[in-house]
This record gives C-alpha cells, structure tokens and sequence, in this order.
C-alpha cells in the first residue's frame, strides 16, 4: 500500500500553523486545538505540530487529515507523546484505528473541522455514507487516546 501525504500550502506551512501554534501555545484553545509533542524516530527530539483533538462518544481521538505526515510515522513508533495548551502538559498513550473503525470518528472530525480540512478528504462529507468513509478510510490514520 502507498502512504498518502498531502504537504501543506505556504499559507498553511508559514501562517495559518504557525498561528494557531503560538495561540495554543499560549493557552487558546482554536476549536479544540492542541500541540501535539512526539519525539522524533531517529534524532529523539521533541517535534510539535497543531492539531485538532476530537470527542467522540467518550473517547478522544486525533486524526491525520493530510495522510501520513510525520507526526503520524513518529507516533506510531514511539506510541505515544504530550498533548500540550499553554503550560498544561498531557503525557499520552495512543493506539491505531482500522480502517473498519474509522468512519464514525471521520464523520464526527468532518462535521466539526471540515470548512478546515476538507480538501484533504476527497469530497466526503460529514453525510457520507459508512460505504464512503471506508474508501477513505486508508489515506486517514486515526489515533485513540487510551486512559
């Protein structure tokens, strides 16, 4: 199976992330938005990148809109990081969606997020079927924080 990546535009990459960063960063939550802090593969270094944290059902998870980007492959090999908003550190521990798990977590990320990361999901929508989101499914890595 090819990994699917989507690489983030200038706007994206030199504002927008950077933005919401230094507002999370600073203690604001943008809809829900976090720092996530996982140590690098190779160099075991902190590396952060913003992201969306969703509750769903009484579990919080983290989505991959843009594919396997790096968070995604160093998360993986580390299990786990920090969920970071202004001085409040959250170590956690997560584990991986199948892909037959992911299509109510993707409708709920969609119906919140998608005016944000829409463009990342193929034209699927929040009323897509369970049929659809399954198509999908494979290009979106799904993490559950477990407790």
């Amino acid at each position: 199976m090819v990994e699917r990546y989507r690489a983030p535009g200038w706007f994206t990459r030199n504002i927008f992330n950077g933005a919401v960063a230094g507002l999370t960063g600073l203690g604001l939550s943008v809809w829900g938005s976090r720092l996530l802090a996982v140590r690098g593969r190779k160099t075991n270094q902190w590396r952060t990148t913003p992201v969306n944290l969703l509750t769903e059902g009484g579990a919080r998870y983290l989505v991959a809109p843009r594919g396997t980007t790096q968070w995604v492959r160093n998360i993986r090999a580390s299990g786990g990081g920090e969920l970071r908003l202004g001085r409040k550190v959250e170590p956690i521990t997560v584990v991986e969606l199948t892909d037959e798990q992911k299509p109510p977590v993707l409708r709920a990320y969609l119906k919140r997020w998608r005016a944000e990361v829409g463009v990342f999901f193929e034209s699927t929508g929040a009323n897509a079927s369970d049929e659809e989101l399954l198509g999908i499914a494979p290009n979106h890595p799904v993490f559950r924080l477990v407790d």
